[in-house]
């Protein structure tokens, strides 16, 4: 039986990716801040899910995470949904830096704790053929800055990067280690509530999108075609234009 650790399953994607992983007959550990959302999930299948309290933000996350992979009795998909993001056009600095806080310096901590496992498992001849999988959430948002959102789509372009680097990594140290870049297009979310945003998907749908992803152990994983379609265009925009455009900003009243 399969086993994923899931990182920040207590509510919208990573619960939705939970749920489906528990039909395809996968064995998970859910991990979040909220323990009722936590015990919620484990009822409805209590012999297959374990669960722990995980901040990311705080310095015994990965003994934690360690943790709850040894009460899964392993893991083979390492799963990282936890972030968050705001729009702040005011550059209110406090939540700046905790979208950073969050989306860099929990991110880091968690996919190098992941990244250890596996090089550990390896190491002692523990690790199956097909490797470990590493798959995070980032976002579509990484392609450009967003004057709304200026630091979730700062760090998400740091997110996307740190995976390019670790797996660049991973071959350099022999490592089977696959790795998967999530990037959603614009979720039905508190961060894009009231937002000029187009295409907005249901957490529901984009799970659908990731779990075939993670099934076909993509590499990069624009969630859906239209995003694709999106993301190419944004890329050709130039600076001087897209400048002008303005991309999630609030409606008039």
């Amino acid at each position: 039986m399969k086993k994923a650790i899931i990182i920040g399953a207590t509510s919208g994607i990573g619960l939705e990716v939970a749920r489906l992983l528990l039909r395809r007959g996968w064995r998970i550990g859910v991990a979040g801040r909220r323990e009722e959302a936590l015990q919620a999930l484990r009822s409805t299948a209590p012999e297959r899910v374990e669960t722990a309290r995980i901040d990311v933000t705080r310095d015994d996350a990965p003994e934690r995470l360690r943790a709850l992979i040894d009460r899964l009795g392993g893991m083979d998909l390492f799963f990282l949904s936890s972030g968050i993001g705001y729009q702040n056009p005011t550059l209110d600095p406090n939540i700046e830096l905790r979208t950073a806080r969050t989306n860099v310096e929990g991110f880091t901590r968690m996919t190098t704790a992941a990244f250890d496992y596996f090089r550990q498992q390896q190491t002692e001849g523990r690790l199956p053929s097909e490797g470990g999988h590493i798959a995070v959430i980032s976002s579509i948002a990484g392609t450009k800055g967003l004057g709304a959102a200026p630091a979730y789509s700062a760090t998400k372009r740091f997110q996307n990067t740190y995976i390019d680097a670790l797996e660049q990594l991973a071959r350099m140290q022999h490592l089977r280690i696959c790795f998967t870049d999530i990037r959603p297009g614009f979720v039905a979310t508190d961060l894009l509530r009231g937002g000029n945003y187009p295409m907005l998907m249901r957490p529901e749908r984009v799970a659908q999108h990731i779990v075939r992803a993670l099934e076909q152990r993509k590499r990069v994983a624009i969630i859906d075609v239209r995003y694709r379609l999106l993301v190419f265009f944004w890329r050709l925009i130039p600076r001087t234009i897209w400048k002008q455009m303005p991309v999630g900003r609030k409606n008039e009243e």
